[in-house]
């Protein structure tokens, strides 16, 4: 062979390329099966309940007003009727929330997914309902409203196995539906006529439910004054929406968290006076809605969309997601297999020792089925043992074979070990999200240096010529 250098250069460039497409496979089927797991999720949610939103309690009443206009002039001149529909909504000045969410994750073939049941204690206080009397915009008009009621939103309904109301201690009817036209989702209960006619007295109000949901919990800070107390035996929760908790304790056997809320911090309260917010979904982000809204209505030519109303927010996480993680780990896939091809061509150098392109893409094989085996094996065990099996089986496999394509035990048992240090590396950069770059540019830098040092005094022409005339005698 007259050039040998150049014939495995490209040689071992068409492994590459190969183990390039068989990376690009292992990647497709980490997607696909993340890909599963959401629709797994999406079909428990249809099944049971999803995430959940509480608003509420709201004290709401409907109302109509009818007044006389004149149309058209002359002869044509007639009276007609118009009018207005319109909804009342009066927040409590203090709302008590106490919630108990035990976790009940659910199962779809292989896939879990996280759910969540418990009671929810809701307790409301107004200082009088005076703001469910209506108020004439057109003079001579005539206002007709409806029984007032006791609203409670939830965006799933599904997810509501029980509910108790109580006014001022006393035991209402509950009925389906909020009664509002703007959340319609929910439960009522008809306040009693008696009540009604005392509007100017403090009000009190209590609402029991027992719910179920997936994924996330939510509530509005729909009052003057709002307080959250929750908790639960889920041990990885994740707060979000526009308010942290004041204080939180998380720890093996679950978390206990605190909202307070009052209503300079939050509009909540006066846009559900106004009825100018919607109550955005809870299995997105709350700014997401709001972007979306404001795409929608820019391509419609409105330049004031509703927005989103304040969330409170917990996610039901798992932190180490198995599909999520193996596809972190396939993108160090080329990093590594250089590593290990410039570890196996430095043997090459310093032990003169040849090692054909086949054993190169066998090498390649072991290293890229090693994500094959953690994404199958995560699949029915913890994450970490299917790490620590995997990593294990190519360590073995790795180090057996290179003690005899180099010639000798010790040098299987140093590639072996070399192998075992980059999987114990790639754990690292797995579990440190944060560091991860800085940990990889400075195994990077120090592999350089390493293969650097031990090849500084190397005479390259020699060596070529050296396998010039040995490739030229073959």
């Amino acid at each position: 062979m007259r050039f040998p250098l150049l014939s495995k250069t490209i040689a071992i460039g068409a492994v590459v390329l190969l183990l390039c497409l068989v990376l690009g496979r292992i990647d497709s089927l980490v997607a696909e099966r993340s890909a599963r797991q959401e629709e797994a999720r999406r079909g428990v949610e249809q099944s049971m309940a999803g995430a959940q939103v509480l608003m509420g309690p709201l004290l709401a009443r409907q109302c109509t007003e009818e007044w006389e206009i004149t149309l058209g002039e002359g002869k044509d001149r007639r009276a007609s009727t118009d009018k207005r529909e319109f909804t009342l909504t009066s927040p409590p000045q203090t709302l008590a929330v106490v919630g108990d969410a035990r976790a009940d994750a659910r199962y779809r073939g292989l896939f879990k997914i996280n759910g969540y049941a418990g009671p929810i204690e809701l307790d409301a206080q107004w200082s009088s309902i005076a703001e469910l009397r209506p108020r004439a915009e057109h003079a001579n008009s005539r206002l007709q409203c409806e029984a007032p009621v006791l609203m409670l939103s939830v965006s799933d309904v599904r997810g509501l196995r029980s509910a108790q109301v109580q006014v001022d201690g006393q035991a209402l009817a509950v009925e389906p539906g909020s009664g509002h036209a703007g959340y319609p989702k929910g439960l009522h209960a008809t306040l009693p006529v008696a009540r009604i006619e005392r509007d100017d007295a403090p009000l009190t109000a209590k609402v029991s439910i027992d719910l179920i949901g997936t994924a996330r919990l939510s509530l509005v800070p729909a009052a003057g004054e709002t307080r959250w107390s929750l908790r639960s035996d889920w041990p990885h929760p994740s707060f979000g929406g526009r308010f942290l908790p004041a204080t939180r304790e998380i720890g093996k056997s679950g978390f206990t968290a605190q909202w307070s809320v009052s209503s300079l911090a939050s509009a909540a309260a006066n846009e559900l006076r106004r009825g100018s917010a919607q109550l955005c979904s809870a299995s997105v982000p709350e700014e997401e809605p709001v972007y979306r809204a404001v795409a929608r209505a820019a391509l419609a030519g409105n330049s004031q969309p509703a927005a989103c109303l304040d969330l409170l927010s917990v996610d039901f996480i798992d932190p180490i997601n198995p599909y999520v993680l193996t596809d972190r780990a396939t993108k160090y896939a080329l990093l590594f297999i250089a590593l290990t091809f410039a570890g196996v061509g430095l043997v090459e150098v310093l032990a003169r020792r040849r090692v054909h392109p086949v054993q190169y893409a066998l090498v390649g094989m072991a290293l890229a089925l090693f994500y094959l085996l953690l994404l199958s094996l995560s699949e029915h065990m913890g994450f970490g043992a299917a790490y620590a099996v995997a990593s294990s089986a190519c360590v073995v496999l790795l180090g057996f074979y290179a003690s005899h394509m180099l010639g000798r035990r010790a040098s299987g048992a140093a590639f072996g070990a070399g192998a075992a240090l980059l999987y114990g590396l790639l754990w690292v950069l797995l579990r440190m999200e944060q560091t991860a770059l800085v940990i990889g540019s400075v195994m990077l830098f120090a592999a350089l240096a390493a293969v650097m040092t031990l090849t500084r005094r190397v005479d390259w022409y020699a060596l070529v010529d050296n396998w010039r005339v040995t490739g030229t005698q073959r």
